[in-house]
C-alpha cells in the first residue's frame, strides 16, 4: 500500500537559475552563518568565567538565534524549507516510549 506524502510546504518562490546568487542563496548563506554563530556562541558561553562578559555574549546569543528563526521562517514562508507530517499515532507511540527515560534524570523536575 502506497502512502500518501504529507508534505507541508508554501509555493516556492521561483528564483532565476544563473551563476550568479538569486535571493534563496543569499538567505541559505545568511542561515547557514547564523547557525554557525549561535554554535560558537554556545560553546563560547560554556567556557565563560566572567559574569558580565557571559551576560553579553548570552545577549548576543539571544539575538543571533532569534535572527536565525526569522530566516528559517522566510525561507519556509517562501517554499525553500518543507516539513513531513507525521502521523498523530507515531508520535504519541514516541512521546510515551521517549518520556519514561526522564526517570533516569540525575536530577527530577
Amino acid at each position: 500500500m502506497k502512502q500518501q506524502s504529507k508534505k507541508i510546504q508554501n509555493p516556492e518562490m521561483q528564483v532565476p537559475k544563473t551563476p550568479q546568487m538569486n535571493d534563496r542563496d543569499y538567505i541559505n548563506d545568511i542561515l547557514s552563518c547564523a547557525k554557525n554563530m549561535t554554535n560558537n556562541y554556545s560553546v563560547a558561553l560554556n567556557e565563560m568565567s566572567n559574569d558580565q562578559l557571559y551576560q553579553d555574549l548570552s545577549q548576543i546569543f539571544n539575538e543571533t538565534q532569534n535572527c536565525q528563526r526569522e530566516l528559517y521562517n522566510t525561507m519556509f514562508r517562501k517554499g525553500f524549507y518543507g516539513l513531513e507530517a507525521e502521523d498523530q499515532q507515531k508520535i504519541d507511540q514516541s512521546h510515551q516510549q521517549f518520556s519514561g527515560y526522564s526517570t533516569q534524570f540525575p536530577y527530577q523536575q
